[in-house]
């Protein structure tokens, strides 16, 4: 074991700040020179805003194992010698953000993509990379080979099952899996057959390789699951790791009708992540706990084997001489079964490349900006430049201060973390349950003293959530749903009062069920739903909200890059303007407001409700592209991405 604060951020925690003219109206400039500062739209470089070497998947050949990386520009295939212990090479993966699929033939690793979906081969003999496939579906989940070497690809959206052969680079589209569903998310071939693992309801589905006949293995009685979200197959089992309940159904080939059901029993375990038939056992790793477990077939019997990292989410499991190998991020643990230990080794401290990645929130408490990514965040020291990393087993996805503490949004399990300046580690202080998945956004509401944080659920199911906790209780109540069949996507509070900004989508994998976002107002000292409208017509989600400074008016972007201005007292919308070409972060300051497409940087005059661009050309390379910007507390500057450094941006806070 090893102390969590062992991670990566080696790379790139030095950067030089150079100050960069943008193009200024003249108007704007005379404003900026009046008021004594830097020219509003006037960028400042702070270098790499997320360093960071998360990983997605791995296989094994020789004595090397191949881990894939997520979220890096190139994302590479790291080579590491498990004889050496250090990694000797990297491929560049040149298309895709991420590499979540690998599977083997032979000497060949494969590697699938996702957003774009292709398939690379990786000669482990030669070291050449070659594209040899690609195809219209979003995400490459996962990957197989059979024992006579054809590669398997479970896909999304819908989930679909596809065939590549290596030896005459044809392709075959098998159809989807399960008609209807979205996520082909675990797969495995053998002789006859391939099992796909399918999402949003759980199936498990045995293809006939040659006929492409299709049999429903999953028992009745597991039918109401989720997902059938990691599998691993042997001569004579199928092991299947389910959500959101942290099983494993054990069934045999020969009569799939003769099953165990498995359930992880870490207090809170919701999913299984990965698994691995060896042995005579069936290893799976749980999250969010991040344990590993073993259970033997033939004594029907589980065992507890450990925490390699504490809540880490484990990608694969592989078998090599005997010991086990997980893939975490920026890591691999080894569990030797002869003598019970699991030794835990930083891929990073071993050589693997560490790479900007693409953020996912960004935030500033005045002195320091937080920039959320994949298993922690990077905070930004303003005075000195200083970068270091905080670990958070997640994914930070919204950020807010008040008083001296830093409050966190974390993906998954939907939970909230605090930091305090000067703290080595962010303390978890409650998880919104309720199937509750990927936090929107956080507000404080100075009158009741709550922290508001609305939650997306967990994928295939229904209505978000609004959760509210308590800095001087330290309760957490959760509210489901907040407004009835959608996801809560922005908050903003004003003297008890939450207006709610909403997503028509709620768990991944679910077909919405209404067709435009909504505006809502919640009372927090009564716990209920005030009132609700649709501001703006079509929208799919209202990607930011803010107040105006008399706090009657309030504003919103949608996500089609429309600005809305909303009158509290009369409940109506009384001007829209089309600002950006999507929705991002909004912000008011005095009688103008700021926002952004991702892209350009506008200002908004309050008074004649007109935006011009003050900021172009940034192409922020946001995780899931959605676009993020944050409010200094001075209201001088606001931070954002170019591409996929920080930057700040000078304002002035005046029309």
């Amino acid at each position: 074991m090893i102390p969590r604060r062992r991670f990566l951020q080696a790379a790139a925690t030095t950067t030089v700040a150079a100050t960069l003219p943008a193009t200024l109206s003249g108007t704007t400039a005379q404003a900026a020179a009046a008021h004594g500062s830097q020219p509003e739209g006037t960028i400042t470089d702070l270098g790499p805003a997320s360093v960071a070497s998360p990983l997605g998947n791995a296989e094994i050949v020789g004595d090397v194992l191949y881990a894939g990386s997520r979220g890096l520009s190139p994302n590479v295939v790291g080579a590491y010698d498990l004889t050496k212990d250090s990694v000797t090479a990297h491929f560049d993966i040149p298309t895709g953000i991420g590499v979540w699929a690998m599977c083997r033939v032979g000497t060949d690793v494969y590697a699938g993509t996702h957003a774009r979906s292709d398939l690379y081969k990786i000669d482990t003999v030669s070291g050449t990379v070659t594209k040899v496939a690609g195809y219209p579906d979003h995400f490459i989940w996962t990957m197989a080979s059979s024992p006579d070497g054809k590669v398997y690809l479970g896909t999304s959206e819908p989930g679909r099952v596809r065939e590549y052969d290596p030896a005459t680079g044809a392709s075959r589209d098998l159809g989807e899996a399960s008609p209807g569903e979205s996520y082909v998310r675990s797969i495995q071939a053998d002789d006859t057959h391939v099992y796909a693992g399918v999402g949003a309801n759980a199936h498990l589905v045995a293809i006939d390789r040659v006929t492409g006949a299709r049999t429903e293995l999953l028992p009745a009685e597991l039918a109401d699951r989720d997902w059938v979200s990691s599998m691993s197959v042997s001569a004579t089992h199928i092991a299947g790791g389910m959500n959101s309940l942290a099983e494993v159904v054990v069934l045999e080939k020969a009569d799939p009708t003769r099953y165990k059901v498995v359930k992880a029993t870490a207090p809170g375990e919701k999913y299984i992540v990965s698994v691995l038939v060896h042995d005579g056992y069936v290893y799976f790793a749980g999250r969010p706990t991040g344990t590993l477990y073993r259970y033997s077939i033939a004594e029907d019997r589980l065992e507890v084997l450990g925490v390699p990292y504490f809540e880490a989410a484990t990608h694969r499991l592989l078998a090599y001489q005997g010991r086990v190998y997980g893939v975490q991020d920026s890591a691999v643990f080894v569990y030797d079964p002869a003598t019970g230990t699991i030794d835990y080794r930083n891929l990073v401290q071993r050589g693997f490349r560490a790479a900007p990645e693409e953020p996912m929130s960004v935030h500033s408490d005045g002195e320091r900006v937080y920039v959320g990514g994949k298993s922690g965040a990077d905070v930004h020291d303003l005075a000195t430049g200083k970068v270091t990393r905080l670990a958070i087993p997640g994914e930070p996805k919204t950020m807010l201060t008040v008083r001296e503490t830093t409050y966190i949004g974390v993906y998954t399990q939907a939970a909230l973390y605090a930091h305090r300046p000067g703290q080595a580690e962010a303390k978890l202080l409650a998880r919104a349950g309720n199937q509750q998945d990927r936090p929107r956004d956080l507000a404080y509401d100075a009158r009741t003293g709550l922290i508001v944080m609305p939650t997306q659920p967990e994928p295939g199911h229904i209505n978000g959530a609004l959760s509210l906790y308590s800095p001087r209780t330290g309760k957490l109540e959760t509210y489901r749903p907040a407004v009835e069949r959608q996801t809560v996507y922005s908050v903003v509070t004003r003297r008890g009062t939450a207006y709610l900004g909403t997503l028509v989508q709620e768990g991944l994998g679910l077909p919405p069920v209404t067709t435009t976002a909504r505006l809502a107002a919640w009372d927090l000292a009564e716990r209920r739903l005030l009132w609700q409208l649709e501001p703006v017509p079509g929208a799919r989600y209202i990607a930011s909200l803010a107040l105006g400074p008399a706090m009657t008016t309030l504003y919103g972007m949608a996500n089609t890059g429309e600005v809305f201005a909303f009158d509290l007292g009369a409940r109506k919308v009384t001007g829209t303007l089309k600002v950006g070409a999507k929705g991002g972060e909004l912000f008011v300051t005095g009688r103008v407001a700021y926002c952004t497409d991702g892209d350009k940087v506008y200002k908004i005059d309050l008074g004649s409700f007109t935006a011009e661009a003050i900021v172009e050309g940034l192409a922020g390379q946001w995780f899931g592209g959605e676009p993020k910007l944050a409010l200094d507390p001075s209201r001088r500057a606001l931070y954002g991405l170019r591409r996929r450094n920080l930057v700040r941006i000078a304002i002035t806070g005046r029309p």
